[in-house]
C-alpha cells in the first residue's frame, strides 16, 4: 500500500484524509477478525481457521485490484483487514502448539519473518510496476497479493491439526499421531500428551466448565492478570513505537528528507524492506539461543536511538545529501532493531504465556491491541506530522520506545527453553521476574534434553 497509495491519489483523486483512512482502516477492521478468531479456532480448529483467513483476505485483494472508485476500494480493504485479523491471531497459536519445545521460539517467529518477506516483495513490486500507467500500476501492486493463496491451498493438504486442539476435542489418538511426527521418542510423546491433557482441563474438567473463558479473561486471577499485562502490553508497544508509520509512509518520510521523484522514493523503500527481511532472519537464529528478553532489550534501546536520530535528522538536516543519507540510515536502523527483537518476539510471547484453555481468546485480545494501536498510528500519522512536523512525530515515537524499555524490564519474563505448561506455572506462582533462577533452570533443562 505504501507505493500504491501514491498512484491511487493520482487515479482516484482521493484526499489526504481518505488516504489516512484507506491505509489505517485495515488495522482497525482486523480487530474484528482477531476477536472472532479465538472462538472460530476453538470451534473448527486452528488449521481451517487459517484457511478461512486466507479466503477472506484474497477476496479483499481481488476486490481492491478491480475497484472503480474509493468506496469499492474500501470494501476490499475491509475484507482484507478481517482476513489479516484472523491470520495474525491464529498463525502464532498454531505454530506454538505444533512446535517442539526447544525450537518453539524460532518457529513462532515464522509469521513475522514472512510478514517481512511480504513487505519486501511489496516494496519490490511497487518499484517494478511503477512504470505502468497510474490507472493500472496500483491495481497490479495490490492484485499480486492473491498469488500466495496457491501455496496456502497446497499447504492445507499437508499440515496437521494442532495436537492441543485435538486434545481439547478429546481426539487423543489423533493428537498422539501428530506429536509422533515431531518427536520419534514414544515415551516422550506420552509424557507430552499427559501434560497437554492436564493443561486442557481433562483432569479438572468440572472446575473449568464452570467458568467461561471470556469471563475468566475479564475477571482474571492474579496469574492471568500478569499474563494479560505482559501479552497485551508487548503487542501494543510493538505498534505504538511507530513501525507501521515507517512501513506505510516511508515514501513520505524520505520525501521530507529531500528525495525527489516517485521512482527514487520507491527505490529507497526497497532498502527498508531488505533490511527488515535480513534482520528477521538473524532473529530466528538468536531467539532460542540468546533468549527473548536480551533481544528485547537490544531491540527497544536500538529503536529508541534510531527514532530519536531520525527526528533530529528531519528537523535539522532535511533537503540535503547528508540529511537524506542519515534519514535512510535511521529508518533502516529502526526496522532492523524492530525485526531482530520486538517484532517477532511479541508474537512468540503472546503464543507462549497463556494457558491452553485461554490461549486462543487471550491471543485474540493481544492481536486486537496490536491492530488498534497500528490503526491509530496509521490513521493519524499524516495529520500529526502536519501539526508538529514529521521530525517532531518521530520524537514522540522515540519517547514511547523509551517507555517500552522499562516495560520489558518490569513485565516480561524469560520463557526460553520452557514448555508451555511450565510457563503457565511460572506466572501462576508469581515468579515471572526471577530471571537469574529461571535461566539456570533453562540450562539444566536443555542439558537434560540433550
Amino acid at each position: 500500500m505504501s507505493g500504491a497509495i501514491i498512484f491511487i491519489q493520482q487515479d482516484l483523486k482521493i484526499t489526504e484524509v481518505q488516504e489516512e483512512v484507506l491505509v489505517g482502516i485495515l488495522s482497525i477492521v482486523s480487530l474484528l477478525g482477531s476477536l472472532a478468531g479465538g472462538r472460530t479456532s476453538d470451534a473448527i480448529g486452528r488449521k481451517w481457521t487459517m484457511a478461512f483467513a486466507a479466503i477472506v483476505f484474497q477476496s479483499g485483494a481481488l476486490i481492491m485490484s478491480l475497484a472503480p472508485d474509493f468506496k469499492v476500494l474500501m470494501i476490499g480493504r475491509f475484507l482484507a483487514g478481517i482476513g489479516i485479523g484472523f491470520g495474525v491471531m491464529i498463525a502464532p497459536v498454531y505454530i506454538a502448539e505444533i512446535s517442539p519445545m526447544v525450537a518453539r521460539g524460532s518457529f513462532t517467529s515464522f509469521p513475522e519473518i514472512f510478514i517481512n518477506l511480504g513487505i519486501l516483495l511489496g516494496y519490490v513490486s511497487n518499484y517494478a510496476f511503477s512504470g505502468l500507467s497510474p490507472h493500472i500500476n496500483w491495481r497490479v501492486m495490490l492484485g499480486v497479493g492473491i498469488l500466495p493463496s496457491v501455496f496456502i491451498g497446497i499447504a492445507l493438504f499437508v499440515i496437521p491439526e494442532s495436537p492441543r486442539w485435538l486434545v481439547m476435542k478429546n481426539r487423543i489418538d489423533e493428537a498422539r499421531l501428530v506429536l509422533l511426527k515431531t518427536n520419534e521418542n514414544a515415551n516422550e510423546v506420552e509424557e507430552r500428551l499427559a501434560e497437554i491433557q492436564q493443561a486442557a482441563g481433562h483432569v479438572n474438567a468440572e472446575k473449568y466448565e464452570e467458568k467461561a473463558v471470556w469471563r475468566e479473561l475479564l475477571n482474571p486471577s492474579a496469574g492471568v492478570r500478569r499474563m494479560l499485562i505482559t501479552g497485551c502490553g508487548i503487542q501494543c508497544f510493538q505498534q505504538v513505537t511507530g513501525i507501521d508509520a515507517t512501513v506505510y509512509y516511508s515514501p513520505t518520510i524520505f520525501k521530507d528528507a529531500g528525495i525527489k521523484g516517485n521512482t527514487q522514493l520507491l527505490a529507497a523503500t526497497v532498502a527498508v524492506g531488505f533490511t527488515k527481511t535480513i534482520f528477521i532472519l538473524i532473529a530466528i537464529f538468536l531467539i532460542d539461543k540468546v533468549g527473548r528478553k536480551p533481544l528485547l532489550y537490544v531491540s527497544t534501546i536500538g529503536m529508541t536511538t534510531c527514532l530519536f536520530g531520525l527526528g533530529l535528522t528531519l528537523s535539522l538536516l532535511g533537503n540535503g545529501s547528508v540529511g537524506i543519507k542519515l534519514a535512510i540510515l535511521c529508518v533502516c536502523g529502526n526496522v532492523a532493531f524492530f525485526s531482530v527483537g520486538i517484532g517477532p518476539i511479541c508474537w512468540v510471547l503472546t503464543s507462549e504465556i497463556f494457558p491452553l484453555r485461554l490461549r486462543a481468546q487471550a491471543s485474540a485480545l493481544g492481536a486486537v491491541g496490536s491492530r488498534v494501536s497500528s490503526g491509530v498510528v496509521a490513521m493519524s500519522f499524516l495529520s500529526i506530522s502536519r501539526m508538529i512536523t514529521v521530525g517532531g512525530t518521530f520524537f514522540v515515537f522515540a519517547a514511547i520506545s523509551a517507555l517500552s524499555v522499562a516495560f520489558v524490564h518490569k513485565c516480561v519474563p524469560e520463557t526460553k527453553g520452557k514448555s508451555l505448561e511450565e510457563i503457565e506455572m511460572m506466572f501462576q506462582n508469581d515468579r515471572p521476574q526471577q530471571g537469574g533462577e529461571l535461566e539456570l533452570e533453562d540450562v539444566k533443562h536443555l542439558m537434560q534434553t540433550q
